[in-house]
């Protein structure tokens, strides 16, 4: 059963908001359950992850909430076994209601809890939170439950399991008596129909089960999971990519956050990548498109919205640097590859936490998706030189290529009177190894992978007392804003191969043409040119100051890219 989102009686800024995010139609479990909460009911589902739960749940919230009342206490109480969870639903119901200006706050252990507080003291509509942490703050005051009249305990089974069943318990007791309950929960063992029978009245009970896809919907792509830490995950996609060599590929993250400091990192790493995010104008992901076709990118860094509905014959591999909120959204991301016959390569950088998605992911496609450790500096070191040797061998190997050879024949020849052939063969090598595959950025090499049992879960039960469970505490990364206004691109004619690196670039741009850091837009330093942004009414003022200007000991060509 689904159906259109209008069909549900939604009000207009919530419609807007879906058709925004590309929601075209309602899951089973949404078009089932927003009738009932919107009608007041209380709600018993058993759904997987990977249904639609958060919307269905969220949207009727935010249909009844009234963004203009004047109370500043919560209205409306999520709890949530995990950390990544408590972001992950607040950061829907910001989506969901940005236009009706609801205020939410993210409510979770292991971190400092002075940000938390001060946004429940400035008011808010909506607590996405963990018990323990909302049980602290509840204890001391802050978090103030007298006004809930929608309560949610989402992946109930899994809180229990975690040891919240007392937490839970005790703030439930601290809401109205007649406030709403909703409680979901993938699996229905008998301690949840003793909570529910304590909590819910007179429920409606749904049961969705995750659809299985038919052979003809699943990928047929090489679809790989690494598990790997948060902190780990720059490295592991550095060594992944050079792993790989794909020819073009789409670089998932959840956020226009994420897609900016992935691609700042990217490009500063000497990949060709470039952002496609909601940010941009439809002028600028026209020319982004157009870059990635023409095979002048090969790595787009890009949101689901931006990226839906894409399809670029050059594409060999999708990458997830973060897993989708859906399992559905991450078939929709691996079927960007693999199409017509082609073949494909789907990656994945699976945090231990999220275990539960990737099965949610097997389940939804019938099949496995294999768990691989990621390699050492050793192995992808072995497999970029073995890649080199392949193109030698088949050159040599390639009767249509001996009239090209032969041209440098006497060269060689004359090589070989003053100097031993094999360091005639090395020098050669090197070079045809370093102008295919680029020079490698070198990191410690440790093992990255994170064992797959692992449990980080940042809600995990704390002790009596403690207000809190042990959590991973991985603060904001303070992000370079990027410049505002009109950009124009600047081509410079020395890359990779030259050692350019955007540092290079910089130091150029504001000490020879007088730009500031803050001005300078995407710098994508290529093989044997490099692209950089600056502001488009200085760019003709920045061509001139640097002629004849040297980067890195050499002459450099620079002008206005001729797209521009």
């Amino acid at each position: 059963m689904t159906s259109d989102f209008a069909d549900l009686g939604l009000r207009p800024e919530l419609l807007t908001a879906l058709a925004g995010l590309g929601y075209e139609e309602s899951t089973p479990i949404q078009a089932r359950a927003i009738p009932v909460l919107v009608a007041g009911s209380d709600l018993l589902g058993q759904a997987a992850t990977g249904t639609g739960k958060t919307a269905a749940f969220a949207l009727p919230i935010l249909q009844t909430l009234d963004p203009q009342r004047a109370d500043r206490l919560p209205a409306a109480l999520v709890l949530v076994p995990t950390r990544e969870l408590a972001l992950q639903v607040a950061e829907a119901f910001h989506s969901y209601g940005r236009a009706l200006g609801v205020r939410t706050v993210a409510v979770y252990g292991g971190t400092p809890a002075r940000h938390q507080i001060d946004a429940l003291r400035r008011g808010v509509d909506v607590v996405v939170a963990t018990p323990g942490r909302a049980l602290d703050l509840a204890n001391r005051g802050v978090l103030r439950l007298g006004s809930i009249s929608t309560a949610v305990l989402d992946e109930a089974d899994e809180m229990l399991e975690m040891g919240f069943i007392e937490d839970i318990e005790a703030l439930l007791a601290l809401t109205p008596a007649d406030r709403q309950t909703v409680l979901f929960s993938a699996t229905m063992p008998k301690r949840i129909d003793v909570l529910a029978n304590r909590h819910l009245r007179d429920p409606e009970r749904i049961t969705v089960k995750a659809r299985k896809l038919s052979a003809s919907e699943v990928p047929r792509v090489r679809q790989v999971a690494f598990i790997v830490t948060r902190p780990n995950k720059p490295t592991a996609i550095g060594r992944i990519l050079d792993a790989e060599d794909p020819v073009a590929a789409i670089v998932f993250c959840r956020t226009r956050g994420g897609v900016d400091d992935l691609t700042d990192l990217l490009t500063a790493r000497g990949y060709q990548a470039e952002a496609l995010h909601g940010g941009l104008t439809q002028d600028q992901r026209d020319r982004v498109m157009g870059r990635l076709r023409s095979g002048a990118t090969e790595l787009l860094i890009a949101t689901d919205v931006a990226a839906r509905g894409l399809d670029v014959d050059l594409l060999t591999h999708v990458i997830n640097y973060d897993l989708p909120m859906t399992p559905e959204a991450y078939v929709h991301r691996v079927g960007r590859v693999g199409r017509a016959g082609r073949e494909g390569v789907a990656l994945s950088l699976v945090e231990p936490r999220e275990k539960r998605m990737l099965d949610a992911i097997e389940k939804l496609t019938g099949g496995q998706v294999a768990v691989e450790p990621i390699l050492t500096l050793t192995d992808v070191r072995r497999m970029r030189l073995d890649r080199t040797r392949r193109a030698l061998e088949e050159l040599m190997s390639d009767p249509d290529a001996q009239s090209r050879m032969n041209t440098y024949r006497d060269a060689v020849v004359d090589l070989l009177d003053t100097h031993d052939a094999v360091e005639v063969a090395l020098a050669a090598f090197t070079l045809a190894h370093e102008a295919d595959q680029g020079t490698m950025v070198d990191d410690d090499d440790r093992d990255l992978s994170a064992p797959s049992h692992a449990s980080t879960r940042s809600g995990s039960a704390a002790p009596k007392g403690k207000g809190g469970a042990r959590e991973e505490s991985t603060g904001p990364k303070k992000r370079r804003e990027r410049p505002s206004g009109p950009m124009t691109r600047i081509y410079v004619s020395l890359g990779r191969k030259a050692g350019v690196t955007p540092a290079d670039i910089v130091g150029a741009f504001t000490g020879e043409a007088g730009l500031k850091g803050g001005e300078i837009g995407t710098i994508s330093v290529h093989e044997k040119f490099t692209m950089a942004e600056v502001p488009a009414d200085r760019a003709r003022k920045v061509v001139k100051a640097l002629q004849g200007v040297k980067i890195k000991g050499r002459k450099t060509l620079v002008r206005l890219d001729r797209d521009e």
